[in-house]
């Protein structure tokens, strides 16, 4: 089982703890029937959110893909969207909350580049590359390795970047054990 998943279980378990306590504890305060209709209200809102999150998300990734763009940055805004709709979906306060949260531009944005940092790393560079467009990578000069070769012919300041400030090249990751 991978690190991360063992504690699924727990997590759900302690995501509905807080949930009857959260409900229980909003009853009290506005009534058992308003914080019922409150939950089915998010419920609803989240069924609505899914269906328009998806579409949307279908269409952006089918416009990119048609135009010839990267389709990366369309697919990992679908996933958050649909996660929000999805913890709205689900009965609770707390993850509508959390739903809610996530349909807010900043709140989104942050986790989209989380998505897509995750993503990237768990798939090849060429595929990240192909999904997310090129990568800005950073050089910097310092002592040869080793077994990097042989050094360049002549020492000197080095060539110009070309008229777009891009100096081309590729990124070749070392092969794993």
């Amino acid at each position: 089982m991978r690190r991360g998943l063992r504690f699924v279980p727990l997590a759900l378990l302690l995501t509905g703890i807080v949930e009857v306590a959260v409900f229980v504890l909003l009853g009290r305060w506005i009534g058992f029937g308003w914080a019922i209709l409150l939950v089915l209200a998010a419920s609803l809102a989240g069924m609505v959110l899914l269906r328009r999150e998806g579409l949307r998300a279908w269409r952006g990734f089918r416009a990119a893909v048609e135009a010839g763009r990267p389709p990366g940055s369309q697919v990992s805004d679908g996933l958050v969207g649909l996660l929000a709709g999805l913890l709205l979906v689900i009965p609770g306060l707390v993850t509508g909350l959390a739903g809610v949260l996530l349909t807010v531009p900043l709140v989104r944005r942050a986790v989209r580049g989380q998505v897509q940092g995750v993503a990237e790393r768990r798939v090849s560079g060429q595929v990240a590359g192909d999904l997310f467009g090129p990568r800005r990578v950073r050089v910097r000069r310092g002592e040869p390795r080793p077994d990097a070769g042989p050094p360049p012919a002549e020492p000197g300041p080095p060539p110009p970047a070309a008229a777009g400030g891009a100096i081309e090249g590729e990124i070749v990751e070392p092969r794993r054990p």
